[in-house]
């Protein structure tokens, strides 16, 4: 009987993923099959899969699946398949992969993220405090850090932060009188 061992891990690019696929396919090169899929990215547009021998569509597609499935981005799923001898036929296959990466996944558990940004804050001197108790008064949930600081008679802060607040953050420190704020040019 076939043997599947699957592993679920987190990749943040195609770069990660490829190397997370290339490590195992290195570690398990005596397996028949070393089949994956990867998601990458919020907005899940990034995404590859590979059958690595299997007939099409009986390996990378169900391991793909499950990510969907989950609603997972920022993973890599990889099945090996040490070959027993008994042909499992498409369907068996199919099964055998999508049941593989479940438990894998599952095994794994999940870690919630948010996407982050960046936003420079102008402000004079005179206004330190007032931008100083915003930024330092966000709540813990909302991540809020200064990347960089230059303090002068105009200041700059640099504030890595959770995307969704962008909007609200960026307007209430532009309330703040002489303050300026420059945000992504996506925004």
């Amino acid at each position: 009987m076939s043997r599947f061992l699957a592993f679920a891990l987190p990749a943040t690019s195609i770069d990660e993923a490829k190397e997370c696929i290339a490590l195992y396919a290195n570690k398990y090169h005596d397996a028949r099959h070393v089949c994956w899929a990867y998601m990458i990215g919020a907005d899940r547009l990034t995404y590859l899969s590979s059958d690595n021998g299997e007939p099409s569509g009986t390996a990378g597609k169900p391991i793909l699946g499950q990510i969907n499935s989950l609603g997972l981005t920022n993973v890599v799923v990889i099945v090996v398949r040490y070959f027993g001898g008994i042909k499992l036929g498409t369907s068996g296959l199919i099964v055998a992969y999508r049941e593989a990466a479940r438990l894998a996944l599952e095994d794994a558990g999940t870690v919630e993220g948010r996407e982050m940004t960046t936003m420079s804050v102008i402000f004079p001197y005179l206004a330190m405090n007032d931008v100083m108790k915003l930024v330092k008064g966000a709540p813990a949930s909302d991540a809020v850090s200064i990347v960089s600081q230059e303090f002068d008679n105009t200041c700059r802060l640099t504030l890595s932060l959770p995307l969704d607040i962008l909007p609200s953050m960026a307007g209430r420190l532009d309330a703040i009188s002489g303050t300026s704020v420059e945000c992504p040019e996506n925004y």
